[in-house]
């Protein structure tokens, strides 16, 4: 048998196992690195979820929609959004076919795991004024100690304000850190685990050190009291009915000296985020199916809440919209595709032991899809059937998104969820599919830009499809 013969049966049989960089055409790198510029301002404008909300109703007003009002008329070609309580969205063109025949999804979150401020978190102990909090999400606390951090969130007041507030984010604005033990007095926490040497409760951030010059008690906590009434014209009271976060300061930053990664924080789930948002607004003005890209809250913590996917929010957008042309929301989901858009793990040569090598995502090779996710019997997972996996495939191969399959690690070493299973419940098809990360959940992850480009194209393939 000649060589090519054999070459060419091999590349039948096999599963391609190339790089992607070794599939890309002339000019398509350039297409990406573009893109991945939009994409590292959005994580630069959206450290919270509320700020994601801002920025995309921003980006999506540029582009044509318009709020949504209940009762609303619509018809092909609209462009409509709507937000729940600053920290959720939907966004929606409207296709050709009735509502009845389905919709084309990407369904993706926003928040990120952080630290939130107690109710009451301010305290002054040994001439020092302190901030207590409480993580959010699944987060290493170590990894947050003696890092530069940003304040921001908003403080609610019983009058109606909403005050934002945002301290760090410029490059003259004072920062915030969490203190750690030096090396030369730390024998004794070296010796703990990690789970014991850094407990949540001591969390707690440095937020001023100067006291005021009055007499009495907590002189350093009175003047960082007076620092936030004179900046924001609130009291102690006010922390009641806050959100206030800590978030790693510093932008998004190219990774590596030949710029082919970046690093930032909040890419789990902001990579696919912007995928899905950026693909609507290059999805074309009519597409056969009505498009929908759904920016959810609350994932990291199980999805909960008015503002999560397991809430009512989604359903009564589309509800509406089904019911302006008279079709069943029931039939409308039954006859739906939906992209889950959520990160997953890259293999990490530095911890070859959790990997399945056969399985794991690689940086730099596209998309990767997702079966199934979950923990240990796949509990938790929606485990996408073969017929739903073939049509993503079909879509993906003829849009010529590079992909590859993608499994969370080796069998019973841990193991997480998304918003698939919930999307699941309403009867909507539904397959995981993402950006592939290094150090997730930590202050500074790590994405390849092709891997970022493929998700965008697989996002817009999905819409098209």
């Amino acid at each position: 048998m000649e060589q090519h013969q054999k070459d060419q049966r091999r590349e039948t049989l096999f599963m391609d196992a190339k790089s992607g960089y070794d599939r890309l055409y002339d000019g398509q790198w350039e297409l990406a690195e573009a893109y991945c510029e939009g994409y590292k301002s959005f994580l630069d404008a959206g450290k919270t979820e509320r700020d994601c909300i801002s920025e995309a109703v921003f980006q999506a007003e540029r582009h044509g929609f318009v709020p949504y009002a209940p009762g609303m008329e619509v018809k092909t070609g609209d462009k409509v959004y709507l937000t729940r309580m600053g920290k959720a969205g939907v966004f929606a063109v409207i296709g050709s076919k009735p509502l009845g025949g389905g919709l084309r999804m990407v369904a993706s979150h926003i928040d990120a795991p952080r630290l939130d401020l107690k109710p009451r978190p301010l305290y002054e102990d040994g001439g020092l004024a302190l901030l207590k909090t409480h993580y959010y999400g699944g987060v290493k606390k170590y990894q947050w100690m003696a890092s530069p951090l940003e304040l921001r969130g908003v403080i609610c007041t019983p009058d109606g304000q909403t005050i934002r507030v945002s301290v760090g984010a410029g490059e003259n604005e004072p920062v915030l850190v969490i203190t750690d033990l030096l090396p030369h007095l730390g024998e004794e926490q070296m010796k703990k685990t990690v789970t014991e040497a850094f407990p949540g409760e001591g969390l707690n951030v440095l937020i001023g050190s100067r006291p005021d010059p009055s007499e009495g008690a907590d002189r350093v906590k009175l003047a960082v009291l007076e620092l936030l009434r004179g900046k924001y014209g609130i009291t102690e009271h006010d922390f009641v009915s806050a959100e206030l976060c800590l978030v790693p300061a510093g932008p998004a930053r190219d990774v590596g000296l030949d710029r082919a990664m970046i690093g930032a924080y909040g890419q789990d789930d902001r990579a696919c985020s912007y995928a899905g948002l950026r693909a609507l607004f290059d999805a074309g003005d009519t597409p056969e199916y009505t498009a929908v890209c759904f920016l959810a809250d609350k994932e990291e913590i199980g999805s909960e809440g008015v503002t999560g996917m397991q809430g009512g929010f989604f359903d009564h957008f589309i509800e509406q919209l089904c019911a302006a042309q008279g079709a069943s929301l029931r039939d409308c989901y039954a006859h739906s595709f939906c992209l889950s858009g959520d990160v997953i793990n890259a293999f990490d040569p530095n911890f070859p032991d959790v990997s399945d090598a056969r399985n794991e995502a690689r940086l730099g090779h596209g998309v990767a899809i997702s079966k199934y996710t979950g923990r240990k019997g796949k509990s938790g997972a929606s485990d996408a059937s073969a017929e739903t996996m073939a049509y993503l495939r079909r879509v993906l191969d003829q849009a010529g998104v590079f992909w590859q399959s993608a499994a969370l690690g080796k069998v019973d070493k841990g193991g997480g969820g998304t918003v698939a299973a919930y999307l699941a419940r309403r009867d909507i098809e539904v397959v995981d599919g993402g950006v592939p990360v290094l150090s997730m959940h930590a202050p500074f992850e790590i994405v390849s830009k092709l891997d970022c480009y493929m998700a965008y194209k697989a996002c817009l393939a999905v819409y098209k499809g």
